[in-house]
């Protein structure tokens, strides 16, 4: 690789910026699948309750609420998909003001001073500047996203444990609903892994 091609190679921050919004997106994803699994489940829960009668009446209750906390995540996963759709147009912009900073710079070295090139470069500057604070301004309103989200799946997390309790008075239906909540609870233990893995995620390298 000659001089000029080294000068105009992306940084490597960058490109671990734009594969750490790629892990974001994943996660994401994965989130809203395993949501739309929960809202199955508990429809699944409230049917069976249904048919357990009286003895199921709280589970019954805990399963409505297991529903109405798998729309909530489908709501808060949504929002972040949303931020972070905008965070690749605004790390990409970032890489390409770089590389054009860097164009600039390379015809100064090679050339000598060009009319108007600094005045290009000065102006490259304000605009990449500019492009960080807003990627650093989403970065911060993701990072509280996840953290209102984790407190959401906390709660998620104690309702599956209610409903364990409450599968223990289901009587001839007690087995079928206990199988049901520890369902609910593994999977919300996966959905705070996944949360936990974006909470690590930055879309700003210092």
């Amino acid at each position: 690789m000659n001089a000029p091609e080294r000068h105009l190679k992306p940084t490597p921050r960058r490109s671990g910026e734009l594969a750490g919004i790629v892990r974001v997106n994943e996660e994401i994803k994965a989130i809203v699948a395993t949501a739309f699994r929960i809202n199955l489940m508990a429809l699944n829960a409230i049917f069976l309750a249904k048919r357990a009668g009286n003895a199921a009446l709280g589970f019954g209750v805990l399963s409505n609420e297991l529903r109405r906390f798998a729309q909530d995540l489908t709501r808060h996963m949504a929002s972040l998909r949303d931020m972070t759709s905008g965070s690749v147009g605004s790390v990409t912009g970032v890489v390409q003001q770089q590389r054009n900073s860097a164009i600039l710079a390379e015809a100064i070295r090679l050339s000598g001073e060009v009319p108007g090139v600094r005045e290009a470069r000065r102006r490259g500057a304000a605009r990449l500047a500019d492009q960080q604070t807003r990627l650093r301004a989403l970065d911060l309103r993701l990072r509280a996203a996840v953290e209102e989200t984790q407190q959401l799946v906390e709660l998620g997390g104690v309702l599956a444990r209610s409903a364990k309790i409450e599968a223990a008075y289901g009587g001839g239906f007690s087995p079928a609903l206990m199988q049901v909540s520890t369902d609910f609870a593994e999977v919300i233990a996966q959905i705070k892994r996944s949360l936990e893995v974006l909470g690590k995620e930055r879309l700003v390298k210092d």
